[in-house]
């Protein structure tokens, strides 16, 4: 008896969460008590991953084989309008604070999240939500080996930098204590994943980002990856590297498989699968999109990344979304489903509600930025229809993203001038949202 009154409280409390209106978080959590049957979450990052390679994208002519991720697309949600920053660190600055990084001075790669920031694991700890969390692999928000645990993170163990010089031959940071690791790292970060949710005894929040597929392109391991017997030359590599970059988007597959398998069938039915890529693919290997409009840019092919969910609470299956989302959004979305009723904080909003519903609104607008290494900014900011442009050296872009997903034709060169009213409507609208948000 007693048993089935916790059940009908922790489904009580879950449809509360999941369908609040409330637009801040609700300090009123506090007082929930921590159920056993809260679902477990695990974010999966994957580094240099846009629409081009992944499967079932539009984008891109060559897959990865990636039947892991296709099972989760099976059972989920695939989502078409994610934006991300051109590059890492930025991302995951937007991930773990949910804020913009003009407002946290993360625009670039090197910078350093602040210790006043709080971490979405801190605030998952602030609202009592009765999580234990672990970041395991790509750390990158600051070379300090400390860092992540200064941050809040309870359990810390990858890689503080944005790469390695070798998969096969790099330096774990465990925690702020560092070794030297001959494990490759798609493997190790899989064996440290399995290893921290196997001593779990409370709902647990993983972060786990792989360093694949970045740079250094190389061959995998035979027996995690489809492509065949390549070469392991780097003449050949740096010939053709589109082969070995798929090869990686495939070993980590199979270890993302090898993590989904290691969980009894319980953790499998009770945990939030979240996968996405952050930033746009490499200009070396990527596909249909101009090379100067990949992973370091503001186009398209440089923000527009691909993020799947699936797993406990959501109820569609093989489908779509179309909503406009940023990755700020995740951490609302996390904290929400770790029951904190948090539907939107700061530059988040939670997508919960498009667990079970298509056609809501989640955002009327996305934003991205980026700043260069002499300290200059560009933005661009999207409605559902139109993408405007605004680059370090006052020039403009504006493209009509319902019509060509590769950005062509740029509405404001003079030879498509003048503007249909339509066009021009859009500008000054997202012209006007733009300096609303910079100003």
């Amino acid at each position: 008896m007693k048993k089935n009154i916790l059940y009908l409280f922790a489904i009580f409390n879950c449809l509360i969460s999941c369908g609040s209106d409330d637009t801040t978080e609700n300090p009123s959590t506090n007082d929930i008590p921590i159920e056993s049957s809260k679902p477990n979450i695990v974010l999966i990052i994957a580094d240099d991953m846009g629409l081009d390679p992944t499967p079932r994208y539009s984008i891109g002519n060559t897959k990865a084989y990636m039947p892991n991720l296709q099972q989760m697309m099976d059972t989920g949600i695939l989502f078409n309008n994610l934006w991300s920053n051109p590059t890492c660190t930025p991302t995951r600055a937007s991930i773990i604070t949910g804020k913009y990084g003009f407002r946290t001075n993360v625009l670039k790669v090197g910078d350093e999240l602040p210790l006043t920031e709080t971490t979405l694991q801190k605030y998952l700890d602030n609202h009592s939500s009765g999580y234990q969390h672990a970041v395991i692999g790509k750390w990158h928000l600051s070379s300090n080996e400390q860092h992540p645990n200064i941050m809040g993170i309870n359990h810390y163990a990858g890689i503080t930098s944005g790469g390695v010089q070798s998969y096969n031959q790099w330096v774990l940071n465990t925690n702020g204590i560092t070794s030297n690791a001959t494990t490759y790292t798609t493997t190790a970060f899989t064996n440290l994943a399995i290893d921290w949710v196997a001593n779990q005894n409370q709902p647990w929040f993983l972060w786990l980002a792989y360093n694949a597929p970045h740079t250094p392109f190389h061959l995998p391991p035979s027996e995690l990856h489809h492509q065949g017997n390549l070469p392991d030359d780097q003449a050949s590599i740096d010939a053709n590297p589109l082969p070995y970059y798929l090869a990686m988007l495939e070993a980590m597959d199979t270890e993302i498989g090898r993590f989904i398998n290691s969980l009894d069938q319980n953790d499998k039915e009770n945990t939030v699968f979240i996968f996405i890529g952050d930033n746009g693919t490499p200009n070396q290997v990527v596909q249909e999109y101009p090379s100067r409009r990949a992973k370091g840019s503001l186009y398209q092919g440089g923000i527009n990344v691909p993020m799947i969910i699936s797993g406990k609470g959501v109820n569609r299956f093989n489908t779509t979304e179309n909503a406009l989302i940023n990755t700020t959004d995740l951490f609302a979305t996390i904290a929400d489903i770790a029951g904190t009723l948090t539907s939107s904080i700061h530059d988040s909003h939670s997508l919960t509600s498009l667990f079970s519903n298509s056609g809501i609104t989640i955002r009327d607008y996305a934003y991205a930025e980026n700043e260069s290494d002499l300290g200059e900014k560009s933005y661009t900011i999207r409605n559902t229809t139109h993408k405007y442009m605004l680059f370090e050296d006052g020039s403009e872009a504006l493209y009509k993203l319902s019509e060509n997903a590769l950005e062509n034709p740029n509405l404001l060169n003079s030879n498509q001038l003048p503007l249909s009213t339509e066009d021009e409507a859009a500008k000054n609208e997202l012209q006007a949202k733009l300096n609303e948000l910079t100003q």
